[in-house]
């Protein structure tokens, strides 16, 4: 007799009710990056495909023993979708077990995309960014700001909230979901205007092979932490040289890249470094940092495996017999 084996699905309501904090993603990350320390953890860098029609199509893999997880992410961005009435950016991960193999569940990738990018720069932060840092500004008001948002108010003494963004509809959620923290909210008329005089910067622009920089490094000022999501599409690189420090999410990963975050002679380590102490944090209060995120399968793992057991345990989701 053949045993029936069960698949969870975990759509994004059923995820967004697991409840899962910030502090538990960071405990998740840093978790990780220590298991491969003791080669209990392993990831690959992150495949892209890029036809000339603007989709953006990526895959993101890795796996552990403790917890034994595989997850692997499938993402595709298509710029037509708002024609639609669909989302930009849709996707899905499987989970397996990383010893049998056998599949044990199926999520959207959306929220965990948004969860684990925000815990990924707040496991930086931790390191990065000054401990009073209280006014926040988001360049682009979409998912990754919202997720950056709860993140930081959940870290950070925040007082004050700044947006900018290309559509009302993104910058008024925004303001709203600020307003639910109780925080005031600042909607700026420019870039230049939000991140001037910010302690911590969330840019979070929506990727496009035309679009042209128009963010500076040097208008930052001094003590700030820059969260950079967005493959710093819009970041002016040649003004980079006036941050004090940058952290990149992999080395390994960065090197295989043609399409540099920054110029490598710029870049001080990455966040396995950060959190194993091999590479230096904040220095002087007046530093200012940054963390520029390509996409980390490391952060894709820990937050599936996270809301697989925890979905699990709390009997979440739809089962699916195989």
């Amino acid at each position: 007799m053949t045993e029936t084996r069960t698949i969870l699905y975990l759509s994004e309501n059923d995820l967004e009710g697991l409840g899962i904090t910030t502090e538990e993603s960071i405990q998740a990350i840093e978790a990780l990056i220590h298991g491969r320390a003791r080669s209990k953890v392993w990831w690959a860098p992150k495949a892209a495909i890029l036809p000339d029609d603007g989709r953006y199509m990526m895959a993101t893999l890795a796996a552990a023993d403790e917890p034994p997880i595989m997850a692997v992410k499938s993402v595709l961005l298509s710029p037509r979708n708002s024609e639609r009435g669909l989302p930009q950016i849709n996707g899905l991960i499987t989970v397996m077990d990383s010893e049998t193999g056998l599949p044990l569940a199926c999520m959207d990738a959306g929220w965990i995309t948004a969860m684990r990018t925000a815990a990924l720069s707040a496991v930086a932060a931790k390191r990065l960014a000054r401990a009073d840092a209280s006014v926040a500004a988001f360049i682009g008001c979409g998912v990754q700001a919202h997720s950056h948002l709860q993140a930081f108010a959940s870290l950070y003494p925040l007082r004050e909230v700044r947006a900018f963004g290309r559509g009302w509809t993104n910058i008024d959620a925004l303001c709203q979901s600020a307003a639910a923290l109780g925080l005031p909210s600042v909607v700026c008329g420019t870039a230049d205007e939000a991140i001037a005089g910010a302690d911590l910067i969330t840019t979070s622009v929506t990727f496009s092979a035309t679009m042209e920089p128009f963010l500076d490094a040097g208008l930052l000022k001094p003590g700030c932490f820059a969260a950079i999501t967005d493959l710093a599409a819009p970041w002016i690189k040649d003004s980079f040289g006036a941050l004090d420090r940058i952290v990149i999410d992999d080395l390994e990963q960065e090197s295989l890249m043609t399409n540099k975050l920054a110029d490598p002679a710029l870049i001080n380590g990455d966040l396995s470094g950060l959190v194993l102490g091999e590479v230096a944090g904040r220095g002087e209060a007046a530093e200012r940092t940054a963390f520029i995120f390509r996409g980390h399968a490391i952060g894709d793992l820990a937050l599936s495996a996270l809301a697989y057991q925890r979905a699990y345990e709390a009997a979440r989701g739809a089962v699916i017999r195989a």
